[in-house]
């Protein structure tokens, strides 16, 4: 019921702002590339785009959880899209498949506002963010993310830098997650790179991190966009390891299912909602 809802929502939002759109204004971010071209580090839009797009993404994982995915097999339906005035709104509902067990949702959704930057497509931006969030085990939290993000005519970067806090005695007292992407053309409409993302990152200094010690995702990432097509392509996969290891007692947050190291694979299919 409450993924019916936040759908609703968020299409009725969506529509609202693509009808009060110029239609000049439509084409140019679709040309540009992906609205969203990592799957692990969100950026924001620019305002010569104004570009409203559907992101369809499924993963699989092995001992993973929290921002490295979901412990199987996930579902996840997101939509980003420009506000004015230099804010961005990415929200997603999200349906996940254990190993075992019954089936969760997680909802999540976000405005970031530009501080740096966000008048073109191109060049540095630099973001500030407020959201909310309900995860796997149903745990309601509130977030900031910090975005940084360049682009250039052959390469681009983005990376961001979350806090949240969870309305949970068992949590921290403030998760602290770090992701970053880059991308570099390797042909006409394919982008390759690396992504990565550390979460518990205070585990390097701190020998009783609450969640077992800071934790590392790294690996190759893609990113295809057709000039001449509406749709878009990512796809993302890679180790996730244990860096340190903490003297403390995990916690039960979900993001504990295991101490062991896993992995996770993740593709996108993107698709703007403005264009030819």
């Amino acid at each position: 019921m409450r993924i019916s809802i936040l759908c609703i929502l968020i299409t009725l939002c969506s529509g609202h702002a693509i009808a009060q759109m110029p239609s000049s204004s439509r084409l140019s971010e679709t040309a540009a590339g992906s609205p969203q071209p990592f799957l692990f580090s969100v950026t924001t839009l620019s305002e010569s785009g104004r570009v409203w797009s559907l992101a369809y993404s499924g993963s699989y994982g092995e001992r993973t959880f929290g921002p490295f995915g979901y412990d199987g097999l996930g579902q996840q339906l997101a939509i980003k899209g420009y506000l004015g005035k230099r804010f961005t709104l990415w929200a997603s509902v999200a349906a996940g498949f254990p190993h075992s067990g019954k089936i969760t949702s997680a909802q999540q959704a976000e405005i970031i506002r530009d501080l740096v930057g966000g008048k073109k497509q191109s060049g540095p931006r630099l973001g500030l963010s407020f959201g909310v969030s309900r995860d796997w085990e149903n745990v309601k939290s509130v977030s900031s993310r910090i975005t940084a993000s360049f682009d250039a005519a052959k390469w681009r970067f983005g990376g961001n830098m979350r806090f949240e806090k969870s309305f949970n005695a068992s949590r921290d007292k403030i998760d602290f997650t770090t992701s970053a992407g880059f991308h570099h053309s390797i042909g006409k409409t394919v982008y390759g790179g690396i992504e990565a993302v550390g979460q518990d990152l205070e585990g390097f200094w701190e020998e009783d991190e609450a969640e077992g010690g800071a934790r590392l995702f790294i690996g190759p990432s893609v990113n295809i966009v057709p000039g001449s097509s509406r749709f878009g392509f990512s796809a993302c996969g890679g180790p996730v390891f244990y860096a340190t290891r903490s003297n403390a007692v995990p916690s039960q947050a979900l993001r504990d299912l295991s101490l062991k190291n896993g992995y996770t694979v993740r593709a996108m299919v993107s698709f703007n909602l403005q264009g030819n």
